[in-house]
């Protein structure tokens, strides 16, 4: 199913602290342009507590309790704006907690928060972000706490910026992309980062890769190509800087021969102020990738 079919229901991680705000500032915009539920979810996790001898459970119950409260004040001003909404409140580490929600939703995204000031920050991605990224089978969406704050505030009516990497989530990338440009009537620009051969060569490889990535201006939105020379996280953050998008979408490249983060999305989730949308394959295109071919039985 592609990212508009599933755009039903949308998970948004929900913390007591403040720093869930940007991201259900955003996840509402979203659900006002697709028609979708909020999800509101909140995680109460018992490692917090590992040096309590033993956690009484009316603590516990207690925590909870006021979690609900808080999320249903959420609740009734989301339901005010017309954006149908409940509260689902689960003992555990946030992580499980929300791909356990999204997968009992069928959800089409989760929205996570991130601190801001300097991006989602290595503890934030290695803590939250980049595990949810990593293991979630629907897009993460991660909206630093200050994304529309300052020089970082978007362009009025920003353009949804593409990160056109080749991988298994491209097609996926580019999907999700075209919709959001489509449903919010925005401007898509597509940043392709030059290798260090193509920009020797004078090649403007934009024509051939936008046919290649299934790129077309037909009308339904407005279609750019620009090109950046040097390494894909700092061309795209570049483009950034350049045009304020409201949203960056970037395929997920889930496979590595490296340990630790990879992947162009892992580098500007660290950084990177715009909300980033991380995109990963579906799940015919990681069969695809996986299919190996056997031989025929030699009679």
């Amino acid at each position: 199913m592609n990212f508009a079919g599933r755009m039903k229901t949308i998970v948004v991680a929900t913390s007591l602290d403040g720093q869930s705000e940007a991201a259900l500032e955003y996840a509402r915009k979203l659900a006002s342009g697709y028609g979708a539920r909020i999800i509101l979810a909140h995680g109460v996790d018992p490692v917090d507590f590992a040096a309590v001898d033993s956690l009484p459970g009316r603590v516990m119950r207690g925590l909870s309790e006021d979690a609900r409260t808080a999320l249903d004040q959420m609740v009734a001003d989301l339901i005010r704006d017309g954006i149908h909404s409940h509260t689902d409140v689960r003992q555990g580490a946030v992580v499980q907690m929300l791909l356990d929600v999204a997968r009992h939703y069928d959800a089409g995204l989760i929205v996570v928060g991130t601190r801001g000031r300097q991006g989602a920050g290595p503890l934030a991605v290695g803590a939250i972000a980049e595990q949810l990224v990593r293991h979630s089978v629907c897009p993460v969406l991660a909206v630093a706490a200050d994304w529309n704050a300052g020089e970082y505030r978007p362009t009025p009516g920003g353009s949804i910026l593409l990160a056109m990497e080749r991988n298994d989530a491209t097609a996926a990338a580019v999907d999700a992309a075209s919709s959001l440009a489509a449903t919010f009537d925005r401007t898509l620009i597509a940043v392709h980062a030059r290798t260090a051969a193509e920009a020797s060569a004078f090649l403007n490889p934009c024509a051939t890769t936008m046919e290649q990535f299934g790129l077309k201006s037909n009308g339904a939105f407005p279609v750019r190509c620009i090109v950046k020379d040097g390494h894909p996280a700092d061309a795209i953050s570049r483009a950034i800087a350049q045009f304020n998008p409201s949203i960056l979408v970037a395929g997920v490249k889930r496979k590595s021969d490296s340990a630790g983060p990879h992947g162009t999305v892992f580098e500007l989730l660290a950084s990177s102020r715009v909300p980033v949308l991380c995109v990963p394959a579906s799940a015919e295109a990681l069969e695809a990738a996986n299919e190996v071919s056997v031989p025929a039985e030699v009679g």
